[in-house]
């Protein structure tokens, strides 16, 4: 397993776009200390804020986190990469395998365009995590995006495809969805405000749009299909698919093809 070690914290904020397992595992640790991550005219290398440690294997420990960490598991096409603290903006951006986690919280945009791998956030994250950042055309995209915590808003906005598990997240969850699944154990108000297609699962939520139609309860193979696949996920998500739930069609505002499906 390489380590890195933060031994100070960051004077501005880093880059971690190229630091990855199998990029590192080619390189010696002096060549890897003078990587440039820095932002700013500085020219900060990743040796000037960290210890390096490296033996070639397709793991990656970051021992303590910053919310400068920036991009961090950025691309990432395989391998494992842990970080034992919080990091910033753009977690696991364009992420296409492997497994990426966060001990701690993320910041906004995490998981966008990531199409690809598992990325699971122990903590909280923000706005528009598994969104689109901007001019972008999609958000996640077919990866798995987990976080036991909160999340801000935005959750899954202009999602494309894949999973997105979230314990909490704030107003306008699956905003604007493409495509793809997003379960939330509460969300606040207008979820799936926008929504083309999609699936979206929540337990609790705030004021709903009113170009949401309700359609009733249903016993659907695909609900209990989706139970199971949460099953290993979150055990809490899969009952709330596997218990009763009312579903909603919309958004009538746009294309209408998405559902809500909210605990009855």
């Amino acid at each position: 397993m390489s380590v890195l070690t933060l031994r100070e914290a960051p004077p501005e904020r880093l880059d971690f776009h190229s630091i990855n397992p199998l990029a590192l595992a080619k390189l010696s640790e002096i060549e890897v200390a003078k990587l440039p991550v820095g932002t700013s005219r500085r020219g900060l290398t990743l040796g000037d804020c960290f210890s390096v440690s490296l033996d070639g294997s397709d793991t990656l420990t970051i021992e303590g986190g910053s919310e400068r960490l920036d991009r961090v598991g950025a691309a990432l096409s395989g391998g494992t990469i842990r970080v034992a603290g919080d990091v910033g903006q753009r977690l696991g951006e364009g992420m296409a395998g492997g497994t990426l986690t966060v001990a701690g919280n993320a910041g906004p945009f995490a998981g966008s365009g990531a199409t690809g791998g598992t990325i699971t956030i122990e903590g909280d994250a923000g706005d528009h995590a598994g969104g689109a950042v901007y001019a972008a055309k999609a958000g996640l995209d077919g990866a798995t995006l987990v976080i036991k915590g909160r999340a801000g808003d935005h959750l899954g906005d202009r999602m494309r495809r894949g999973l997105l598990v979230a314990g909490e997240a704030g107003h306008h969850a699956g905003a604007r969805m493409i495509a793809g699944t997003i379960a939330a154990l509460a969300v606040g108000d207008h979820p799936g405000f926008g929504m083309r297609r999609g699936t979206l699962l929540v337990g609790s939520h705030g004021a709903m749009s009113p170009t949401f139609v309700e359609t009733g309860s249903h016993d659907l193979v695909f609900l209990r299909l989706l139970a199971r696949s949460l099953r290993g996920v979150s055990p809490a998500h899969a009952d709330l698919a596997a218990g009763a739930l009312k579903r909603y069609s919309g958004d009538l505002a746009t294309l209408g093809k998405g559902e809500i499906w909210a605990a009855a």
